[in-house]
């Protein structure tokens, strides 16, 4: 990987990890549904704006209705059911789940798309997870009926990520990364739109009236820089490094997360976090690792 991809990489690392502090904000107050659909309306107009200033064509290449499926599979399922696990499964397992997403990426390629899984790769996954477990220090939660529904909507979530990661590269060959973003935002917002408003018909509107400033502005936040930008950055990275290495973004969230805490909440660190990092060190360094080349045999005519 060069530099520039791996700037990019913990650049998206930590944009992602302040999601999770903004779907707190939000998600308890407004509800899943509408703090889900609110986001990627606001990412797809966000993003209409920053093709407009870049004056990029919306060249979908004929596969308009593939880019909107690819949506609807990596933002406007995950977001839902994270948004809906947000409101009864502790942040520290819902870290640990969201890290599951690079081992359903390596399971999904194999399965489905003829992706070699290596030693290293699945030893790379159960490194990340450990080290993901230790830097959360997640306890033991009681298994309730509400904790096992959103624990299974956060690993739903997980393999919708890991499936569309090699969808993007399919389905979205020849396409610009911005395009792709752009389109996945609006078929996210048509699938959401549909249950959005027969909430909104359903259920009374003060949710959303009356709510304070800072709601609203973890809101846009999630919706702009968690998403918008994210999403630009997270294409262009499939498109350059392949779809099992983008996902190994998941494993640098936590890190970015217990950062963010000891800057803006006056957290303190202790020695969960520097073990857990060492093994996610680790971890990414054996997914990332570029593939031992072959040597020629001596007989050969090369």
């Amino acid at each position: 990987m060069r530099s520039s991809d791996w700037a990019r990489l913990l650049l998206l690392a930590a944009i992602w990890g302040a999601a999770f502090l903004f779907m707190r904000i939000v998600a308890p107050v407004l509800g899943a549904l509408p703090t889900a659909f609110l986001r990627v309306l606001i990412a797809a107009l966000g993003l209409i704006v920053i093709l407009a200033l870049m004056r990029q064509a919306w060249r979908f290449e004929g596969h308009v209705r593939h880019v909107l499926l690819l949506g609807a599979i990596n933002s406007g399922i995950p977001f839902a059911m994270y948004t809906f696990a947000a409101k009864s499964l502790p942040a520290g397992y819902s870290a640990i789940l969201n890290a599951c997403t690079p081992m359903m990426g390596v399971l999904i390629g194999a399965a489905f798309f003829g992706e070699r899984v290596t030693a290293a790769k699945l030893g790379g996954v159960v490194l990340g997870l450990l080290g993901v477990a230790v830097l959360t220090g997640a306890g033991p939660v009681a298994p309730t009926p509400a904790v096992l529904l959103a624990a299974a909507a956060c690993l739903l979530a997980t393999a919708c990520y890991g499936l569309a990661g090699f969808l993007t590269r399919r389905w979205a060959q020849g396409i610009d990364s911005k395009v792709v973003a752009l389109g996945s935002q609006f078929g996210a917002t048509l699938l959401l739109a549909p249950l959005f408003a027969v909430l909104m018909l359903t259920a009374p509107l003060e949710p959303l009236r009356g709510q304070s400033g800072a709601v609203w502005l973890a809101l846009v936040a999630l919706g702009l820089v968690c998403t918008a930008l994210a999403y630009l950055l997270y294409f262009r990275l499939i498109k350059d490094i392949g779809p099992v290495k983008s996902l190994t973004v998941t494993f640098l969230i936590p890190p970015f997360g217990v950062l963010w805490g000891v800057l803006f909440l006056d957290e303190h660190l202790n020695w969960a976090h520097a073990v857990g990092g060492a093994l996610i060190g680790a971890a990414l360094w054996l997914i990332l690792r570029p593939a031992p080349t072959a040597r020629p045999t001596s007989g050969s005519t090369r």
